[in-house]
């Protein structure tokens, strides 16, 4: 039989479609699984879950123990675990080198009275089962009993928090890795990082476990609640997981109480990532492929030059992608990758009414996300409010965009940056997913809300951008220049606290260097009234030129003034900082304060911010003060900046000559922090 060439071409199509499927299946990569729960309600969360006799939800959290203090003797000599409902398969076959990276962080309160012995210990557990054993409380932490632990066929593997002191413990405060047995094959005391367990007034302490499963390597780290995760891990540990756990595990927690050592033992928070090996290899799709293929390399020759080059790039375009997304999932910390048919309906198909803001590189929606945790039953529904940002260039330069904001944002973890909540990379569409935050943008409360931001917001506003930066600046493993700093891209949440956020124009970079021109990457981004002088003649991006941007926004938040809008004084026309210049010259800076405050104001945080928004504004970048004494100066532990009444003359960077200044008090040349 003879193939018409239209056939032939559908019939190309068809094989080549069978054998790229079967070489992607033959080597499938591991999904990345994600739980997220920000708060515990039974109703709501009960499914999501398996309890032991004595654990429960209560109170907002999960309750390993008994947690009524009513009754003493009902919490006596209890052990508990709670295991999210569904096992983990952590590697695909046993001759399989690759085995789950996984990535945790949770809150726990470990709550006991002033009277109270603390005892005995909470632990993240990774188990083969979700049932305590029986007599494992006291020192057996939930996990074992007298009669199993040591036992190799417990296949556990938990990160103990003990509180009650054994002949085989360090003391009754620390960290430990174990391995089928509560006798810690490694420890660490956390006196020397100053954290007690469970103290005599509750804490909340955020705990963080990442796991590498090519490494191999086990960090856990630990802080308060509301501070960043430290720079180096309290307990760093070689563990492989595939000679110890099952191929099919659960994960969750387990805790217990002794006598007379008692505590309630609590998760207030839960977030879990994990690579999961569920998919099956086909060898038999892969022998079909294989038959296929000798079809497809006759028919290419027949269809001509053409079309089998249209193909050859088709299928690079495709590994680059495949490439790309296996680079994006095994990126540590990496948020929940989402469907773009759940983000599609969330923003009820990307209608104009959820839009909350557009740009350059694309438009923002509001999202309602319903079934958050990818269940379809009743008692799970959620409902969550995200924002997410679709790229409006779906083109390659999109695709750019795209990369280069989600793999400098998804590891930044500061209270005043926006939160990524995950991502989508589907059909030639690129999203980013953020917490919604209900307040929207600082612009729109200063110029479009009916209601005047009062002054207590302000200066909680500015003190949260300055803490955000100088994260980004130093506290960060590199630089991140953010470039687009203005009051569209503060966002507010419910209580008016400040988040950073868009980091479309953002670039991370190296220590050493001082600009992403430096990188291949020079331009002139940015908003008009915002970008540093210098960035228009060196094509250069600086930490400088985002404090420039910063000392705009203080301005315009103090004055209730845009910077990019001309001030009409007398006869003549003034920028925003010249205007405020001309005022601190006066005498009379005070006159800059938002007349819509009506005077309800701390006159002398006004000045004091007025002040460093002008040092902030500094012509030339060397002279403006670093992020550190911005942050110190807004908190009052350092004095307001000492300014000339006369702005300095910006002169070009490169010409060698020095820095010019206006003729008259030429004495004041410098910007300096008084001592």
């Amino acid at each position: 039989m003879v193939l018409s060439k239209r056939s032939s071409i559908i019939f190309i199509i068809f094989c080549f479609s069978l054998l790229q499927n079967a070489t992607i299946g033959s080597s499938k990569s591991p999904k990345t699984k994600n739980l997220s729960f920000h708060d515990f309600k039974e109703v709501r969360d009960a499914t999501s879950f398996k309890f032991t006799n004595f654990s429960s939800i209560d109170g907002g959290a999960l309750q390993l123990t008994p947690d009524n203090e009513n009754q003493p003797l009902g919490y006596f000599n209890k052990s508990g675990r709670i295991m999210y409902y569904k096992p983990y398969k952590l590697w695909r076959s046993e001759t399989d080198r690759d085995i789950a990276s996984f990535n945790t962080t949770f809150v726990m309160n470990i709550y006991r009275n002033r009277t109270w012995n603390p005892g005995e210990g909470f632990a993240f557990l990774i188990a083969p089962e979700f049932d305590v054993p029986e007599e494992s409380h006291g020192r057996w932490l939930g996990l074992t009993n007298a009669s199993t632990d040591g036992n190799p066929e417990n296949r556990l593997v938990a990160v103990e928090f003990d509180t009650e002191k054994q002949e085989f413990d360090p003391d009754d405060n620390h960290i430990g890795l174990n391995i089928n047995s509560v006798r810690s094959k490694t420890t660490v005391s956390l006196d020397r990082f100053g954290f007690l367990i469970s103290p005599e007034t509750g804490t909340d302490y955020r705990v963080w476990i990442q796991y590498n499963g090519k490494s191999k390597v086990m960090e856990v780290y630990m802080a308060n609640r509301s501070d960043e995760r430290p720079k180096q891990p309290f307990l760093n540990e070689t563990i492989n997981l595939k000679d110890h756990v099952k191929q099919s595990s659960y994960f969750g927690f387990a805790a217990s109480t002794g006598n007379p050592g008692i505590q309630f033992n609590c998760v207030l928070e839960w977030e879990l990532q994990v690579e999961d090996f569920s998919g099956k290899k086909d060898g038999k799709w892969w022998r079909i492929a294989l038959g296929v293929g000798v079809s497809v390399m006759v028919l290419l020759a027949l269809c001509g030059v053409k079309f089998g080059v249209a193909c050859v790039k088709k299928r690079r375009d495709l590994d680059e992608d495949s490439n790309v997304l296996g680079a994006l999932k095994r990126l540590p910390g990496m948020p929940r990758e989402f469907r773009y048919k759940d983000l599609k309906k969330a923003t009820n198909d990307f209608h104009q009414n959820m839009v909350l803001g557009q740009g350059g590189f694309g438009v923002v929606y509001r999202g309602i996300l319903r079934d958050w945790d990818g269940r379809s039953t009743s008692s799970a529904l959620r409902t969550n409010e995200i924002a997410v940002k679709k790229f409006s260039r779906d083109d390659i330069k999109g695709k750019d965009d795209f990369l280069a904001e989600l793999t400098i944002i998804h590891r930044l973890r500061h209270k005043h940056l926006v939160r990524l909540v995950g991502w989508c990379y589907e059909k030639g569409k690129l999203l980013l997913v953020y917490d919604y935050m209900p307040n929207g943008s600082l612009e729109k409360h200063l110029y479009e809300s009916s209601n005047t931001l009062n002054w207590r917001h302000r200066h909680k506003i500015l003190a949260g951008v300055a803490s955000a930066l100088h994260y980004l600046h130093n506290d960060y493993d590199q630089k991140v220049v953010h470039r687009d700093l203005k009051a569209s891209n503060i966002l507010l949440d419910s209580d008016y606290n400040a988040r950073l956020g868009d980091f479309g124009l953002a670039r991370a970079i190296e220590n050493e260097r001082t600009s992403y021109a430096e990188l291949g990457l020079a331009g002139v981004p940015g908003t008009m009234g915002y970008v540093a002088p210098e960035c228009f003649h060196t094509g250069k991006a600086t930490p400088e030129s985002d404090v420039f941007g910063f000392g705009a926004v203080v301005l315009e938040v103090v004055c209730g003034r845009s910077p990019g809008v001309k001030i009409q004084h007398e006869e003549h026309q003034f920028t925003l900082v010249d205007w405020v210049w001309m005022l601190h010259r006066e005498g009379r800076i005070l006159e800059a304060v938002d007349e819509r405050l009506k005077n309800e104001y701390v006159v002398e945080e006004a000045n004091r911010l007025l002040l460093l928004g002008l040092a902030c504004s500094h012509p030339v970048a060397s002279e403006r003060p670093q992020t550190q004494a911005i942050c110190l100066i807004i908190a009052e532990t350092l004095p307001s900046p000492h300014v000339p009444p006369f702005k300095p003359v910006f002169t070009w960077p490169n010409l060698g000559l020095g820095v010019a200044f206006s003729s008259i008090e030429s004495d004041y040349s410098n910007i300096t922090l008084s001592s």
